[in-house]
């Protein structure tokens, strides 16, 4: 298949997102479409695959007579699926209450009233028959990958368009969506791949880079220039000073934010935390590791008060008892938190100003009227990460790295004396990533925060990092 882009503009909101773009992909060519945060690249995918409006011609060539419009299909970073009513509601902590998973479809439920033997095919190659009756609600973002590019691969597309496949998964995760990819292609399956550079699997070819709308680089990949040539010098220089002045310190006194006994976790009968013992003291800052499906995300909703097994198990946040009293609403007026689900399920209508403003009050959307002095707070966090320009903006109206920017100052906004953060980088760039991991590092160097940090790389790891721990099958792993 050829696809031909010319001169390709896209509008939205009065500002051009795309700019005039035109490239040729020849038929035997495998193209990666690559660039810095919030450059365009979700956009163009958008486009190719008619899912937004734009000016400008796209077309394909598949040299095949027979083939009167081929298969296109897009699998997006962002998968949003329904429930058994076909109906959209599932909400962020629904994956940690059992009773809710029966709502949701099961892995081999997404694949009915599919040919049978395409869908063997695929199922056994994605290896998906160990979690074929697991509910999708609850699966990892690597199981959840590979469904999509199964279920994708048994419709037999002419094209298979990934936005950012590689996000949130761990290092034998992209080491097995790469080896998938191959194997697409040698199956017949034209790719186009939005993606990092560092990404790319073997059977990329050809590379286009795309800045501000524009694309300035189309060629073989191994002429492509380097990526950090594409990022501007960062001019906001992050000031120590102003940081801890809007950083204010927490009154409240504990000296274990979190502790664990012999916490066990399961669903369905399968084990996700087995006799599990933990300490996190004030002023420590962790790092928490292990492959997709680990129990990461099982062992962060325990503290985030968002998972009711909690109140099962002998767990202490800030010197207190879970269960003896307290509120969701006070455990999380002292914890400042983001994940890729809670990103999933933010309320995407509102301004970015008003998401920030949310983390205030620990609602997903703002549900009241900040007042003077938490307005002036707000705006001026939004200026120390560098996104005052975007206040205005809806976040439906941000690429995906502005978001998440968003999303990481909305947990900073209220000072907690306990951060978590889970894969907080996912999707920035490196300019974005360097920017914030130095806001953490400040934070930490002049607060007695206490950090929870997660992520699938050692790059975007902050240097204030003092202790480590690793999980594997919902265990420890003791080094």
């Amino acid at each position: 298949m050829e696809i031909i882009i010319n001169e390709v503009r896209v509008m939205l909101g009065g500002n051009l997102l795309l700019d005039n773009i035109t490239i040729t992909m020849g038929h035997d060519e495998q193209w990666a479409i690559t660039g810095p945060s919030g450059s365009g690249k979700s956009t163009l995918a958008k486009a190719i695959t008619g899912k937004i409006f734009h000016r400008g011609m796209i077309s394909f060539d598949t040299n095949d007579q027979q083939e009167v419009k081929p298969t296109i299909l897009l699998i997006e970073q962002q998968h949003q699926f329904a429930n058994k009513s076909n109906v959209q509601q599932f909400y962020y902590q629904q994956r940690f209450n059992s009773s809710d998973a029966e709502d949701s479809l099961t892995v081999a439920e997404q694949f009915d009233n599919t040919d049978e033997k395409p869908k063997e095919y695929w199922i056994n190659f994605f290896n998906l028959m160990p979690i074929i009756n697991k509910p999708l609600i609850q699966l990892s973002n690597g199981e959840n990958k590979r469904l999509q590019l199964a279920k994708a691969m048994t419709q037999s597309p002419s094209l298979l368009i990934l936005d950012n496949p590689f996000v949130g998964l761990d290092k034998e995760g992209r080491t097995t969506l790469k080896e998938g990819l191959n194997k697409i292609v040698q199956a017949g399956t034209k790719i186009l791949l939005f993606a990092a550079t560092e990404d790319l699997p073997s059977c990329i070819t050809h590379v286009a880079q795309i800045k501000k709308g524009k694309i300035i680089f189309g060629g073989p990949k191994d002429i492509q220039p380097k990526q950090d040539e594409l990022l501007e010098t960062d001019a906001m220089v992050l000031s120590p000073v102003a940081l801890k002045k809007i950083y204010a310190s927490s009154n409240l006194t504990f000296k274990q934010a979190v502790e664990m006994r012999n916490v066990n976790i399961a669903y369905n009968g399968k084990e996700i935390l087995s006799r599990f013992n933990w300490e996190v003291k004030k002023g420590e800052r962790w790092c928490v590791t292990g492959p997709n499906g680990a129990g990461k995300s099982t062992l962060l909703s325990l503290i985030s008060a968002d998972n009711p097994q909690a109140y099962a198990n002998e767990i202490y946040l800030f010197d207190r008892r879970r269960g003896t009293g307290e509120s969701i609403w006070d455990i999380k007026k002292n914890i400042g938190f983001v994940s890729p689900e809670l990103h999933l399920f933010f309320d995407m209508g509102i301004t970015s100003q008003e998401a920030v403003a949310s983390g205030l009050f620990d609602t997903i959307g703002l549900f009241r009227k900040p007042g003077t002095t938490e307005t002036s707070t707000v705006l001026e966090w939004m200026d120390m990460i560098g996104i005052t320009s975007i206040k205005e903006k809806r976040l439906n109206q941000l690429s995906l790295g502005e978001q998440r920017l968003v999303m990481l100052t909305r947990a900073l906004v209220k000072s907690p004396p306990l951060l978590i953060l889970d894969e907080p980088c996912q999707g920035l760039d490196s300019q974005q990533t360097a920017r914030f991991k130095n806001t953490i590092d400040h934070i930490c160097k002049s607060t007695s925060t206490t950090l929870i940090y997660v992520s699938h790389y050692t790059q975007d790891v902050p240097s204030c990092i003092t202790h480590h721990l690793q999980l594997k099958a919902g265990k420890k792993v003791e080094n």
